[in-house]
């Protein structure tokens, strides 16, 4: 299958200088934020390419992130096997450990709703059945919201009416999933949307259109799945270079024009021209 995006005209390297980023997301401030693997949170500015450190969080690995109506980030760390929330001023503190009766145990990527709930997979260990899927209710305290999907939940979105909470499964078989969010709240019935065998897929983004964008930590690609089921290769970097282990992906700029991926695997932001503009995500106001 060929890809859609030309990685000479298409793709490009948003910035460098980032330590082994997986986490990025898009602020209301017109900032992208990333993470780094030794605590380093990192703010992009988009339009210049220009980065720059402003929180440190000490012994953390920052994976997925998610933000607020202020600007607060809210990162899975798992150094702390923790969500923390750091504001615009570089202060760190501790969001949410996970349930009463149940920690994190690797909380990789968070996501809001519209009434402040954040999601959070918590992907467990690698290969080990014990993944979990939390909820948050805004202030941090916990539940355990979904335990059927153990083989390594990762990155997750809300779907484009709020009914469905998306879910990137990496393991056992790899594929991406939507668990439907019940009148109560509650977790509700669990389907595949697509299957990816040969991949270990990673992270979501919709488009306004209703597209689905995966990105694939292994091989290094970006998938797109139409609202009809149809998925086409965007991009993908048989030198892992320019595209390395894509992680966390999100639709960036003044009118979310932009998709950028994250890249394990080495130092930079990678910039995808993809003509489409994402889905709005939620910012709620967390007191």
């Amino acid at each position: 299958m060929m890809a859609i995006l030309n990685n000479r005209l298409d793709v490009s390297t948003l910035v460098s200088g980032l330590d082994h980023a997986e986490g990025v997301a898009w602020g209301l401030d017109g900032f992208a934020y990333a993470g780094g693997e030794a605590g380093q949170v990192y703010r992009v500015d988009v339009e210049r390419g220009e980065l720059s450190q402003f929180a440190q969080v000490t012994g953390g690995f920052i994976l997925g992130m998610a933000l607020d109506a202020d600007n607060n980030v809210y990162a899975c760390d798992t150094g702390s096997h923790n969500v923390v929330r750091i504001t615009q001023g570089g202060v760190v503190s501790t969001y949410s450990t996970g349930a009463a009766d149940e920690p994190f145990h690797f909380p990789n990527y968070p996501a809001f709703d519209s009434q402040g709930n954040l999601y959070v997979a918590a992907s467990g260990d690698w290969d080990a059945r014990n993944g979990k899927v939390f909820k948050i209710a805004p202030g941090g305290a916990g539940v355990v919201w979904n335990d059927e999907l153990v083989d390594f939940p990762n990155g997750l979105c809300l779907g484009p009416d709020g009914k469905f909470l998306y879910v990137v499964m990496s393991l056992n078989s790899p594929r991406v999933v939507r668990i439907s969010i019940l009148g109560s709240g509650d977790s509700g019935d669990v389907e595949t949307v697509v299957e990816l065998p040969g991949t270990v897929p990673d992270g979501v983004a919709f488009d306004t259109d209703g597209n689905l964008y995966i990105s694939c930590y292994r091989p290094d690609r970006i998938y797109r799945l139409s609202p009809t089921g149809n998925l086409d290769v965007l991009a993908e970097d048989y030198e892992g270079t320019l595209i390395a282990a894509p992680t966390n992906i999100v639709f960036c700029g003044p009118e979310l024009g932009t998709l950028i991926s994250a890249n394990l695997g080495r130092w930079h932001l990678t910039r995808y021209n993809v003509k489409s503009k994402g889905m709005s995500l939620h910012y709620p106001k967390i007191g």
